[in-house]
């Protein structure tokens, strides 16, 4: 029989009382650490740095979560955390290596063929290398909205962004990556 899976109210609920604290942490986790993984690892391409980073996530997770006031959904808040992890790992290994952006841009995609994140799909690979041309917040955008299906609500809530901004930025990124592929020869 399969164990049921607690809902968010019911994960701070136990998350509350110091006895079953651990349970309720590791629920949380069991039911996150997947897809938080996969957001940090479309951004960040590195299997290890993605790795990190969603221990990092979840580390200021348990320090907030005694915090956290349920005004938004653990998912978004989660979210919320991967991002800025992510925003500023990408932002600190472009001033630790003092690179322009597009030596970071070819470090990422040299990573990228070596991954086994996408198949050996030419088209698929294609459209990576064609994201990470894209500025950071504007690939985050991309990728959430692509192939992550969030909603732009979910979105502006994660980013801290306007609707219409990100529905702009989306354009964008979709206007920079279509003229991409049609540059690329095939």
């Amino acid at each position: 029989m399969t164990e049921k899976q607690l809902t968010d109210s019911e994960i701070l609920a136990k998350f509350a009382v110091t006895e079953t604290r651990n349970f309720a942490f590791n629920q949380l986790v069991r039911i996150y650490q997947q897809k938080l993984y996969w957001h940090i690892r479309k951004m960040v391409i590195d299997h290890d740095d993605a790795d990190d980073l969603t221990q990092e996530t979840f580390i200021k997770a348990w320090k907030g979560l005694e915090n956290f006031k349920g005004e938004s959904q653990l998912f978004t808040w989660l979210y919320r955390i991967a991002t800025n992890e992510c925003l500023n790992h990408l932002a600190k290994k472009k001033r630790r290596f003092f690179l322009p952006i597009n030596d970071i841009t070819e470090e990422l995609s040299n990573k990228l063929e070596d991954s086994d994140m996408i198949s050996g799909d030419e088209i698929q690979l294609k459209l990576q290398k064609a994201l990470l041309t894209l500025p950071d917040k504007q690939r985050l955008v991309f990728n959430m909205k692509y192939y992550d299906e969030m909603k732009y609500e979910e979105i502006a809530e994660i980013t801290g962004t306007s609707v219409g901004a990100l529905k702009a930025s989306y354009h964008l990124a979709v206007k920079k990556v279509e003229e991409h592929l049609k540059n690329s020869s095939f």
